[in-house]
């Protein structure tokens, strides 16, 4: 146990909401501990993303405690406190009984789909995935308790798994998402022995529902550590195990720009998220998944279809087979679409066509990615350069560049009217 004097949590840190439920629990006769990343991340001088609580008192005591109180999931019970739009999750203390002993917990080739049997404190520390995340803040004393040398990993940087890692993998394979994750966001190695095991065991991925890896691949992409986390998904070839089309197009192509081309969006994605801009996982997946959309594409025109057919097939093409691993919602797979599709329309820069692309109502996105193709080499700079001054300039110049299109002479030529020939034998009209 670390005593107060000797770490730097504050409670000015810590949540108003996540402190009203540490002391509501408290004060109802309970444990009540702030736990895991936020424990973590406060411990690291960092600011949390979130804060977790973990008590004694079961889900339906906590429900009894608070009334803007919801229970939630099957695979772990657990308590949401609703404040406005910020949610405090609750966990009770779980168990580190033998699966075979009676209770709520269920196997299924090894990986664990129902853990509701609940236990003391160290062994819920015991149970969880890393050293750095079973490390609990005291509402009572304002100490830190750490029973599985956490503080000490925390020091050295190190990324370490509680019990045997393979098995611990096979339990739940999102732990191997969350070893690359946590590595690139607090700048952590992982331990050797942790590390091993991931090289050979990522196909446990396949075995985790497609709605559960979308919400991971949020979690890898969206933490502004996007770049960092694909070249480490990769390295430990779990790339290929969440996008397996894509790790086939980049893996095989000939040229550097399909590669250059997802550095250069997961570092824009960074960028944006340092600036406090909004990041849409629509433009996300369509960085993602736009080389083998791409590649499809280019097999289809070569068939002979038109470029927005061969376009849209390719899309909903990729999106099915891509849902099969991941699932990537409607409201994000439509815009995600158009993204792709609205690429081929940026070629027609003459009359009123550019006109009509720039109220798209998703013509930024567009723009957005072909700036990012532009700056891959995958197409002329020229092209991203016309439609950044498109933007720029006003009505009369907007005008003008679109008559003068992409070659520089007018757009639009001069339809000729064909003369019209008199029948054989009579004179021309007027004679």
């Amino acid at each position: 146990m670390t005593a107060r004097p000797d770490h730097i949590i504050s409670r000015a840190n810590i949540s108003d909401s996540a402190l009203k439920v540490l002391y509501r629990l408290r004060d109802a006769g309970y444990q009540a501990h702030l736990v895991g990343g936020g424990v973590r991340d406060l411990l690291l001088g960092r600011e949390p993303k979130d804060f977790d609580v973990a008590t004694d008192a079961t889900p339906e005591q906590v429900r009894g405690v608070f009334r803007n109180c919801r229970l939630i999931g099957r695979r772990f019970r657990l308590a949401h406190i609703h404040f406005g739009r910020e949610i405090i999750e609750v966990a009770t203390f779980r168990s580190m009984r033998d699966p075979a002993d009676e209770g709520d917990r269920e196997l299924d080739n090894g990986m664990l789909v129902r853990d509701n049997v609940y236990g003391t404190i160290e062994e819920d520390a015991l149970r969880r995935d890393f050293t750095v995340n079973a490390l609990y803040y005291n509402i009572a004393d304002f100490s830190v308790i750490d029973y599985a040398g956490g503080m000490q990993d925390l020091q050295a940087g190190v990324l370490r798994l509680l019990g045997d890692p393979e098995t611990r993998y096979r339990e739940d394979p999102v732990r191997m998402l969350r070893a690359v994750r946590f590595a690139a966001k607090l700048g952590f190695v992982i331990n050797p022995a942790c590390e091993r095991p991931i090289f050979e065991l990522g196909a446990l991925l396949q075995g985790v529902p497609a709605a559960r890896l979308f919400e991971e691949v949020l979690k890898l992409f969206m933490g502004g550590m996007a770049l960092e986390t694909f070249e480490k998904l990769r390295h430990y070839d779990l790339f290929g195990e969440l996008f397996p089309e894509t790790e086939e197009s980049l893996s095989h192509e000939e040229h550097d720009f399909p590669i250059t081309f997802v550095n250069r969006g997961m570092a824009n994605t960074d960028l944006r998220i340092r600036e406090g801009k909004p990041v849409t996982p629509a433009f996300l997946f369509a960085v993602l998944l736009w080389e083998p959309v791409r590649r499809f594409s280019d097999e289809l025109l070569g068939a002979g279809q038109s470029p927005l057919a061969a376009m849209q097939e390719a899309g909903s093409e990729m999106v099915y087979r891509q849902s099969r691993h991941i699932s990537i919602p409607k409201r994000f797979s439509l815009p995600m679409r158009e993204i792709w599709s609205l690429q081929h329309r940026f070629l027609h820069r003459s009359g009123k066509r550019p006109h009509r692309l720039l109220t798209h109502p998703r013509f930024r996105a567009a723009y957005d990615f072909l700036l990012l193709r532009a700056e891959a080499g995958e197409i002329d700079p020229e092209l991203a350069q016309w439609w950044t001054r498109f933007q720029e300039v006003n009505g009369e110049e907007r005008d003008h560049m679109a008559k003068q299109g992409e070659g520089g002479t007018e757009g639009k030529r001069r339809r000729r009217r064909r003369r019209r020939r008199k029948p054989s034998g009579q004179p021309p009209h007027g004679e």
